[in-house]
């Protein structure tokens, strides 16, 4: 983080948002100038996440909005219209516009639409350094002059140019540097009719143009952006404007024979292209570097998979062996805590002893000897596949098989996530491009087995039954969500959708990153996951108390041990384990002695875990993504999943055994 200038007490303000594609370091640039002053929460009425954050420098207290990555600023995404919302209406003092430097042609695309927004643009030319070693040099000064603003070279990952940066926003803030802004045009037939259209809107929509700037507005009319359409609907000579913009936009199409947003945005690309050739020299090309090596191995269509497979196959038996070894040494360390604790508490009644000892004290050794263990582990492993690069590569090897559900690769990513935690993997559905693939790519990624349930699968048959089993679990719950999701492709038709996502290239990742990324997530496991778990403890415990734990088991018995063929007291666990699927687990521990269960119980207990709904945080995620209809639709699918393969798997595998 920033050195913070301790000066004069700062009574100036500025709010400066941070604007770019996916994968450009633009979050790493927020945290570079944040560190730990940020705020995530999700925009006024949308689900897209919103971050923000503040820092002190040079006399100014400067508030940064990270707004969603995104690769332009039409209405094609809610993520999209989030972002040019807020810079149109809330006018930021300065937009930093991270950008590629090794995919500049690409990344002025969102450039030059900042631009026609007549936004305050600080330009930062991120991964200068990656650029180099591809033998790409891009002359800054002439690229500034070109555009008309501030250009900085940075390289986030190690805070270089952090500081020239805020320099430069704030010199721009207060006016000690004038922006010269180049003025985008386009081509002389398409320009023609912008300027038409321009001077229309100025004359009958004036109110509007208060707002967005005219020449963006005609714009966005001629390329028929449905946000912007809809907007003019609702001003009495908005409905004169469209119909005459309508017909400028058909007399374009009649001159070029494609539709007028390609040709809008073919003029834009025109003109970055134009720019980038400018300013960039690409310099004699450097020897193949390992980065570009291991590219073309981890995405061949054939030594990809067994590589894919192994890093899977690694991921787990690491957390296994990790976690194995974690909770073996916290359980020594921590082995007698109960039995000191119940002595010091001697002098109460012999149920509040309980109570205290088993339910509070009990609920809180669990999680941290038998969930703190396996999902510690497993949040190191994703931060680093997520800082290498290698996540996007797995979508792209998983794109076909992908596509057998009715998805393409890039629904893969969410199921990977979905192997940390259900909720983030829900939300990060979004990516997906339509209504019914986000659908199915929910669905399929509540059946895969969370950090929470890898807790009740490594802690329950890895540990007793063995690593094989627990691998065995995982291919066929892999199995079985591919069955599930052809069956829903089936139920919802329709036609997948092609594989277009980012490919960053690949990347040492930072320490410093691995274990901040690790830490925040652990934190929110603690914060939220072990207030539940000691509720979840103390409520079982004073039901054990009370007697009442008795009419519990005695009402599921048919079902618990009827179907499922686990002993009466797993039902109580079952019924918990929707507030955490550790939960499940620590409960039955408190209840039966876990060693003292079949092979087959074992394997049954898993299984029903693995497969029912994950938690009431997923069931909340779940709500404020699809709605309670499709919410419900899936919780019932999920539970009666559950119940009918783990009732499958005690008949099956009791005959097997035998």
């Amino acid at each position: 983080m920033l050195n913070q200038l301790k000066m004069k007490p700062m009574t100036r303000h500025l709010r400066v948002a941070l604007a770019g594609n996916a994968n450009v370091g633009k979050s790493v640039i927020f945290n570079q100038l944040t560190g730990l002053n940020q705020v995530v929460g999700n925009w006024p009425g949308k689900t897209v996440e919103r971050a923000e954050g503040t820092l002190h420098f040079r006399g100014y207290t400067i508030r940064v909005i990270d707004l969603p990555g995104t690769y332009s600023l039409s209405a094609f995404s809610i993520e999209e219209i989030v972002s040019r919302e807020y810079i149109a209406v809330e006018k930021p003092d300065v937009i930093i516009n991270v950008v590629d430097a090794s995919a500049l042609e690409r990344n002025l695309y969102l450039t030059l639409q900042l631009l026609e927004l007549e936004a305050p643009v600080v330009m930062a030319l991120n991964q200068v350094d990656f650029a180099a070693k591809k033998g790409i040099r891009i002359n800054v000064e002439k690229l500034s002059k070109m555009l008309g603003i501030p250009v900085v070279p940075t390289v986030a990952i190690t805070g270089s140019g952090i500081n020239e940066l805020l320099m430069t926003v704030v010199a721009v803030a207060n006016g000690e540097i004038k922006l010269n802004p180049l003025k985008v045009r386009f081509g002389a037939e398409v320009e023609e009719k912008v300027q038409k259209i321009q001077k229309l809107v100025e004359e009958r929509i004036p109110q509007m143009c208060a707002v967005y700037p005219a020449r963006w507005i005609a714009i966005k009319i001629l390329e028929w952006d449905e946000d912007i359409v809809s907007k003019l609907k609702n001003y009495e000579d908005g409905a004169k404007v469209l119909a005459y913009a309508k017909e400028k936009a058909s007399e374009l199409e009649k001159m070029h024979g494609e539709p007028s947003p390609v040709i809008l945005a073919s003029e834009r690309y025109s003109i970055a292209s134009k720019i980038a050739k400018e300013v960039t020299t690409l310099e004699t090309p450097p020897r193949v570097g390992w980065e570009q090596k291991l590219d073309t191995i981890t995405t061949h269509k054939i030594l990809g998979y067994p590589i894919l497979i192994g890093v899977i196959l690694a991921m787990f038996s690491l957390i296994f062996i990790g976690g194995s070894f974690l909770s073996s040494f916290l359980e020594s360390l921590l082995g007698n805590t109960l039995s000191q604790i119940e002595v010091v508490l001697a002098f109460l009644p012999h149920e509040a002893v309980k109570i205290v000892a088993d339910g509070v004290f009990g609920g809180i050794m669990a999680g941290i000897t038998i969930a703190l263990p396996y999902i510690v582990p497993f949040y190191i492993i994703l931060a680093l596949l997520e800082d290498s690069g290698y996540l996007p590569r797995a979508a792209f090897l998983m794109d076909n098989l992908m596509h057998r559900v009715g998805l393409h690769g890039k629904a893969f990513i969410p199921l990977v996530l979905g192997y940390g935690c259900s909720v983030p993997a829900c939300i990060g559905c979004r990516i997906m491009e339509t209504e019914r693939e986000r659908l199915i790519a929910t669905f399929v990624v509540t059946l895969v087995p969370c950090a929470a349930r890898t807790v009740v699968i490594l802690g329950l048959v890895g540990k007793y039954v063995g690593l094989h089993a627990a691998l065995a679990l995982y291919i066929f719950d892999l199995a079985l969500v591919f069955i599930l999701g052809r069956i829903a492709f089936k139920a919802l038709p329709g036609e997948p959708v092609g594989l277009i996502m980012e490919m960053p290239p690949y990347k040492k990742p930072s320490l410093k990153i691995v274990l901040t990324k690790t830490w925040s997530r652990t934190k929110d496991f603690v914060y939220i996951a072990f207030p539940i778990i000691v509720a979840g403890s103390l409520a079982i415990t004073a039901l054990d108390v009370t007697g009442f734990i008795g009419y519990v088991t005695t009402g599921a018995k048919p079902l618990i041990s009827g179907w499922l063929g686990l002993p009466e007291a797993a039902g109580v666990p079952l019924i918990f384990g929707v507030l955490r699927k550790e939960l499940a687990l620590i409960l039955f521990s408190e209840l039966i002695p876990l060693e003292t269960l079949s092979t087959v119980q074992m394997i049954v207990f898993a299984i029903v875990t693995m497969f029912y709904i994950p938690c009431v945080a997923t069931i909340a995620a779940l709500l404020r993504e699809l709605g309670w209809k499709k919410t419900m639709a899936i919780t019932v699918v999920d539970v009666c999943v559950a119940l009918l393969v783990g009732g499958m798997a005690y008949r099956l595998l009791s005959l097997i055994m035998a």
